[in-house]
């Protein structure tokens, strides 16, 4: 882990104007234009980064076209590419401090959990997909002895990328590596509110030998560069991790276009459902709470709707109340910070609007509920715990992305099980008894793609993620991840 005096060696470092990554080179945006970024800690100006238009969408799909049709990525060794995908996670490792600070001074995540979630798992997901490159094989079909059936699994050319500010390196690894590992090219759109890591990412792709053009990025807005993204008629595929408003607007742009493959991660409203068997009612409820308000909520996969049994209801509540409210909340470069800002000002207003809303339909806040540290130019929100949650509320039924945590309770499994599956999302969950047929139903009652039982830690890039219902199609991580990326091409052979 990172130490104190590093950080404060790091965190004031000047940080210089960002510009975009296209056939290999730094450039301008084509109008010269730029955005500010500022710093979620306390307001301040760190630099700025290019604003790209449509125009320089058409120049960085053109170059990775290009790249690809060369076969200078896309035909080569699988040895080439696994080498330098595991070049890209040496990089990364040997940067991780640097990369560490870079990030929470852009996106406001505690060092706590960005160390390790941001370019450690970055790294680990390079080195996962350099595994990889050479074990996706073809198949031979089962044919009679005068027919020879080969299906090849071909990279599909042209990947769009569209990744969110929460965790960027992240979600950037999980897309990018898989895409890159079966021979693609790339053009990558990070958050306006969160770039800084992954043009140092591209940084490091460039040196560890990705040729010219395989990986393309391209900031700016969403509302000019991602719709310009999402409607590129060159572009085959376009993969996305947001919200469900901005998922279908890709998805309404690739029906309007060429019809692209779209491959959508997103919200979550996640149950974390308490039984009164569990076996460890504290331990359950401090996870709970700690594991809710990581990253300030901002997780898609957090577990947002709390669903206790009513027996243990008073006495599992105080437990949450006493360990949200022990959580250290401050300045998110120390290490002495269990929870640190919320990305933006528009996303923090949108927190306390929450509030206000699930305060108007009668619910009761055990704890938080108010902004904190205003004074410091950063966007604080106290961990909040509001109890009497009813299903048809706002906060039960829409992603807050925020420190925000809805109490319900239920009477019998039949119960829990229809408040779990009782909104229009299916990203993950969390289930805690110790009654292991009852654990078994719940894993095959909730419609969720991720469901932990008695833990609340475990995603690894062993096991795909992906959603059901409006939290998305496709699956992130494990081999499955690569079907995205990958044309499936038949040839029938008469011998």
């Amino acid at each position: 882990m990172i130490e104190q005096a590093t950080i404060d060696a790091l965190k004031t470092q000047a940080i210089a104007e960002q510009h975009l990554f296209i056939d290999g080179k730094w450039q301008e945006a084509s109008e010269r234009g730029r955005d500010e970024i500022y710093s979620p800690i306390d307001g301040a100006l760190l630099t700025t980064a290019a604003s790209a238009t449509a125009a320089d969408v058409d120049v960085a799909v053109a170059a990775a076209r290009r790249s690809f049709e060369s076969g200078v990525w896309s035909r080569s060794e699988p040895a080439f590419r696994k080498r330098v995908l595991h070049k890209i996670g040496d990089l990364i490792a040997e940067r991780m401090d640097h990369m560490a600070v870079l990030g929470v001074r852009d996106n406001g995540t505690e060092m706590q959990m960005a160390y390790g979630a941001e370019p450690g798992s970055c790294a680990q997901t390079f080195h996962h997909s350099a595994e990889c490159v050479d074990k996706i094989y073809g198949e031979i079909a089962p044919t009679s002895d005068k027919i020879l059936g080969l299906v090849h699994r071909n990279p599909v050319g042209v990947v769009g990328v569209i990744i969110p500010w929460n965790t960027p390196l992240m979600i950037t690894a999980w897309k990018v590596s898989a895409a890159l590992a079966v021979g693609n090219s790339v053009v990558l759109k990070p958050s306006e509110d969160a770039c800084l890591n992954v043009l140092e990412l591209t940084r490091i792709c460039q040196e560890a030998g990705l040729p010219d053009g395989v990986l393309n990025v391209v900031t700016g807005s969403g509302a000019i560069v991602g719709d310009a993204l999402a409607r590129h008629m060159d572009v085959d595929v376009l993969a996305f991790t947001g919200s469900g408003r901005v998922g279908r607007l890709l998805l309404e742009a690739s029906a309007q276009s060429n019809m692209k493959r779209v491959y959508l991660e997103l919200g979550g409203k996640s149950p974390n459902i308490v039984f009164a068997d569990a076996p460890d009612l504290d331990m359950a409820a401090a996870v709970s709470a700690k594991g809710f308000f990581k990253n300030a909520g901002q997780v898609c996969v957090a577990p947002s709707r709390l669903l206790v049994e009513e027996s243990i209801k008073d006495d599992f509540l105080a437990a949450v109340v006493k360990h949200s409210q022990a959580i250290q909340v401050g300045d998110p470069l120390s290490l002495t910070t269990q929870m640190g800002a919320i990305n933006n000002p528009r996303q923090h207003q949108t927190v306390k609007q929450f509030v206000a809303t699930a305060l108007s339909e009668g619910g009761d806040v055990l704890c938080g509920g108010t902004p904190l540290f205003e004074e410091t130019g950063g966007t604080y929100f106290a961990p909040t715990v509001i109890d009497g949650v009813g299903r048809e509320s706002n906060l039960f039924k829409e992603e807050v992305f925020g420190p925000v945590l809805g109490v319900t309770t239920f009477k019998t499994e039949e119960e829990a099980l229809a408040l779990a599956n009782g909104t229009q999302y299916g990203l993950a969950g969390v289930v805690w008894t110790a009654n292991l047929s009852r654990a078994h139903r719940m894993v095959a009652g909730i419609n969720s793609g991720v469901i932990q039982v008695n833990s609340m830690s475990r995603i690894g890039n062993e096991a795909p993620m992906g959603g059901m219902k409006q939290s998305g199609n496709g699956v992130d991580k494990s081999l499955h991840a690569f079907d995205k990326y990958l044309d499936y091409k038949t040839a029938w052979i008469h011998l």
